[in-house]
């Protein structure tokens, strides 16, 4: 029977790009929020821009404004989430530092007004009202399902995208690093994108009393730097098995020495002979990254923030049963060495993870509990089985490729044990 998976554990500086402007008619409509699926909510969110031409010409290419000045739409995006949200959330049970910040700057720099403990909506009304505070919220998704609220302008300067400077922020911006490439301000319902690394600051206009914004950060960790730390030891095991210079022990005390010119040319070749190796490489032992994912997504939508798949429903599925996987944009299917060995005899296991069991609630905010790893694993024959599970709109239980009717219905039992196939 299979186990319960374990839980884990130079860019060129670029020239001004031109700032896109897309504009919505009002005489069609306000363009609504579509929640069938992750990627109709995509597309509604980006209207009247396509999904393609987005990815095609914007897509960490150059920045993207779509004005939409339709009075029905500001109107609905200044609902999602306002004032009175956040008094109710008090209510509930919000403290400074974890769920909310409080800050201003002062002199050029970012003073934080904090309180300890628990945050009282009287005193984060009078520092909004009384000294022009910022009241920053993270991570509102663990409270409400989609938050997008552009009350009132927002004015917004942003500079040359560039690597070394994209993760310090500093009100002095442009001492720093030089005029602003784009300057333009937000009105309700507005929607702007802009690539990864670049410098952005954010300004409410003289006359307002207040603006509000929320930030939707995606792709992080995500890089080809990140990709390559991630599938190299995967890379480096699989050569290891099968070419002994890998296994030679290293010169003596070389750990104790400054890295010698041997040491660097020895290196240098088994990089090369490791390009060699990818060439021919048909799969990739890439686990951290996918793992990573799945452990910090939230539950799919549907499943009201975990609780309703805590127990699998359905038929239970049999040798003559028809079955399909189901939310398989939250589940991974990896195959990496068994994480219960800890020899050089490792074993192949083929793991599978998903976030079907987060927990909304407790959503990137670096809890011990969101460390911990929803899952199954099965033994490396059982991979091509698998595979037909996953690469199918459905699949006959008998026809699983396994050699015994027992194993095949072992199989299905424990993914439908997890909620992740449903009988058809």
């Amino acid at each position: 029977m299979p186990k319960k998976a374990k839980a884990a554990g130079s860019r060129k500086e670029e020239g001004p790009v031109p700032c896109k402007q897309m504009k919505v008619e009002a005489a069609g409509g306000p363009s609504a929020l579509n929640f069938d699926s992750p990627s109709s909510l995509f597309e509604s969110l980006i209207s009247p821009i396509k999904t393609e031409t987005f990815f095609k010409e914007f897509w960490e290419q150059k920045p993207l404004l779509i004005r939409r000045d339709d009075p029905a739409l500001a109107t609905y995006c200044g609902s999602l989430f306002k004032l009175t949200d956040l008094k109710s959330l008090c209510s509930q049970g919000l403290y400074y530092g974890r769920d909310v910040n409080v800050c201003r700057c002062v002199g050029g720099k970012k003073k934080v007004l904090n309180k300890d403990g628990k945050a009282h909506f009287l005193q984060l009304r009078k520092d909004f009202d009384q000294k022009r505070a910022t009241i920053q919220f993270h991570q509102p998704q663990r409270f409400k399902v989609f938050i997008l609220q552009l009350e009132g302008e927002k004015h917004w300067r942003l500079y040359h995208p560039t690597v070394p400077l994209a993760r310090e922020y500093s009100v002095e911006a442009e001492e720093r690093i030089g005029r602003p490439v784009h300057e333009f301000t937000l009105k309700p319902g507005d929607l702007l994108y802009f690539p990864r690394g670049t410098i952005h600051q954010a300004d409410t206009p003289a006359g307002l009393a207040h603006s509000t914004h929320v930030t939707i950060s995606t792709y992080q960790n995500n890089s080809w730097g990140d990709f390559l730390l991630d599938t190299i030891s995967g890379l480096v095991f699989d050569t290891a098995e099968e070419d002994v210079e890998l296994r030679a022990g290293i010169p003596r005390q070389l750990l104790l020495v400054e890295s010698t010119a041997v040491a660097t040319r020895r290196l240098s070749g088994f990089l090369r002979m490791l390009a060699d190796r990818l060439e021919g490489t048909k799969e990739l032992l890439s686990s951290d990254m996918k793992k990573d994912f799945i452990m910090h997504r939230l539950p799919p939508y549907s499943a009201g923030g975990g609780a309703e798949l805590s127990t699998p429903g359905g038929k239970l599925p049999r040798l003559d049963s028809v079955v399909r996987l189901q939310f398989k944009d939250h589940i991974v299917l990896t195959v990496l060495p068994d994480q219960d060995q800890s020899d050089e005899a490792q074993e192949k296991m083929v793991y599978i993870y998903h976030s079907l069991r987060n927990r909304r609630e407790t959503h990137m905010m670096g809890n011990e509990e969101e460390t911990e790893s929803h899952g199954l694993r099965f033994p490396l024959s059982h991979l091509d089985a698998l595979k037909q599970i996953w690469n199918s709109s459905a699949v006959s239980v008998k026809d699983l490729k396994l050699t015994a009717d027992e194993e095949k219905e072992n199989l299905v039992l424990s993914l439908w044990t997890e909620c992740l196939i449903q009988v058809v």
